[in-house]
């Protein structure tokens, strides 16, 4: 039975807090989970069941995001890292995993390159590594969107642009997954304060993807129809970080961890206990289940 326990924290002036839920009997390092800018502490029970067995799970709603406090203007990453830092000294602990997941795959990373001894193990998903001028461009106007109060609009146009709509290629939960996205972008812009000024930083405060991180054991990962940044950058990038696996996932795309959810938190807990990854799940295909006669679709 897990005990969870909320901290607050402050770090240069800016109040935060963290989520642990705490195991009996654990194996490996805590492991802090990093996801988008608009995802708070309560947004992985998919990790707290398949990585809880294992490990202490750990979650945040770090600087300008969720209920913290706003970020102090301009760059942010150097605050976020010293927050996520500190995180790491209130555990009481030599090092964590780190699993980080699109946005927070740049905060992961970036923590692994300023304090590489503090971190056991990195898993990064959906590795926004290489964004065109046109993903850029989606998100100026989603921005303005949301600085206007169109909130309906800036959820349908973020989720459309997070994901491959393409009916051509097969992927798990498809309109499940967009359903959920886009009623979580449509809550974060009704009910978060951070939500537009995150959209700014995504836009303008980009993480350094440029490589040159050693002596951290790191995972990367990508659903094979990710359109954000597609498998072959991610390789790129992955094939720059001294000892590194790269994995692509079968029949999902960006929101790989929505899609194939208990199959990517099952690879992260192999990961981080050093399992063999060769036989996880998630590099299984889905198998498709054809339509039956009876079945009101066919009719």
């Amino acid at each position: 039975m897990s005990e969870e326990m909320i901290r607050s924290l402050s770090v240069r002036g800016v109040s935060y807090s963290y989520r642990r839920l705490c195991q009996p009997e654990r194996i490996t390092e805590p492991v802090l989970v990093l996801g988008g800018a608009l995802q708070g502490m309560y947004g992985w029970p998919q990790m707290e069941d398949h990585v809880g067995p294992v490990a202490d799970v750990v979650t945040a709603d770090l600087p300008g995001m969720g209920s913290a406090d706003p970020l102090p203007p301009g760059p942010s990453i150097d605050v976020v890292c010293a927050a996520i830092e500190r995180i790491i000294d209130d555990l009481e602990v030599p090092r964590i995993n780190l699993f980080g997941f699109s946005y927070g795959a740049g905060l992961a990373y970036g923590c692994a390159r300023r304090f590489p001894g503090r971190i056991a193990r990195l898993a990064l998903g959906g590795v926004p590594a290489h964004i065109s001028d046109a993903q850029v461009e989606l998100w100026r106007r989603a921005s303005d969107h949301l600085a206007k109060g169109d909130n309906e609009a800036f959820a349908t146009l973020v989720a459309q642009g997070l994901m491959c709509l393409d009916d051509r290629r097969h992927v798990a939960r498809r309109k499940l997954a967009y359903r959920y996205v886009r009623r979580s972008m449509l809550h974060a812009a009704r009910n978060s304060r951070h939500a537009v000024d995150s959209l700014h930083r995504g836009i303008l405060d980009r993480p350094d993807f440029s490589g040159g991180l050693t002596d951290v054991p790191t995972l990367v990962f990508s659903g094979e129809h990710d359109t954000v940044t597609s498998p072959a950058r991610q390789r790129d990038f992955a094939a720059t970080i001294s000892d590194s696996r790269f994995l692509t996932i079968p029949d999902a795309d960006h929101w790989v961890v929505l899609e194939r959810p208990q199959e990517v938190a099952d690879l992260a807990a192999r990961f981080f206990t050093d399992g063999p990854l060769s036989s996880a799940p998630c590099l299984a295909p889905v198998v498709r289940e054809e339509p039956s006669p009876a079945d009101p679709a066919c009719v």
